[in-house]
């Protein structure tokens, strides 16, 4: 048995899947690599001292211009496949949002733009993003 540990360096981040109960989807187009210029969930690092609910509302509205309180988002789970984003070992906990109709979006921080899609055309998302809304809209119907 070896005296010496290697333990695997794992990222911690949040991610949102914004709705309208029309069933609309917030995306950001990503201003950077890895997938510069695709679409992706708002999301971003857990902040030193941050819940991952705290770090989903905060990275919401920088990378929007969405407010929401932390204590409304609903977690859809924790995304955690190794090869999830070429960067390295990153693990997501994902949450829903339902956002009125006609909510105004400013692209801001990372976000190239940042626009609504409804769910019968949304394009080819960046990471595993299609699984997290997947999951997403398993679990609810927006229109509830």
């Amino acid at each position: 048995m070896s005296d010496t540990e290697t333990f695997e360096i794992i990222r911690y981040t949040a991610d949102v899947v914004a709705v309208t109960p029309d069933g609309d989807v917030l995306l950001i187009e990503r201003g950077w690599d890895p997938f510069e210029g695709a679409y992706a969930l708002p999301g971003g690092h857990v902040d030193p001292g941050e819940t991952s609910r705290q770090a989903a509302a905060r990275e919401l509205a920088e990378e929007t211009g969405v407010h929401v309180k932390p204590a409304d988002l609903r977690q859809i789970g924790t995304f955690d496949r190794p090869d999830r984003d070429p960067r390295g070992r990153y693990v997501t906990v994902a949450y829903l949002a339902v956002v009125p109709v006609g909510t105004p979006i400013v692209a801001g921080d990372d976000a190239r733009t940042a626009r609504w899609w409804p769910l019968q055309a949304l394009p080819t998302l960046a990471f595993d993003h299609d699984e997290i809304l997947s999951a997403a809209m398993g679990s609810t119907d927006p229109r509830d």
